[in-house]
């Protein structure tokens, strides 16, 4: 795999990164809603419906926590990293002044 390659996979290997996390906040939601209807359906009780909706959305919930936390980790290592740090200024420095 040659050098020329990689960024352009990288970017599409994040695109669908953060499509997938779109996609998984649906599914969860309407994996609940099925979960609570066939549990309605199953033992008579209507009550089982919002007991799906709340576990789908909690679960979207979470998903997005992961997703999250997974960023906020990538960021800290670049934060870490000393080609990104920003140079301080004096309050003297001539480049500030516009």
């Amino acid at each position: 795999m040659s050098n020329e390659e990689e960024p352009k996979l990288k970017k599409i290997v994040d695109a669908a990164d953060g499509l997938s996390l779109g996609i998984s906040m649906v599914v969860a939601v309407l994996l609940g809603v099925g979960l609570g209807l066939l549990m309605k359906n199953l033992f008579n009780t209507p009550w089982l419906l919002w007991v799906g909706v709340f576990w789908g959305v909690a679960a979207a919930i979470l998903n997005v926590y992961k997703a999250y936390d997974k960023q906020k980790k990538s960021l800290d290592e670049l934060a870490d990293d000393p080609r990104y740090r920003h140079k301080k200024y004096e309050e003297d420095d001539e480049d500030d002044k516009y």
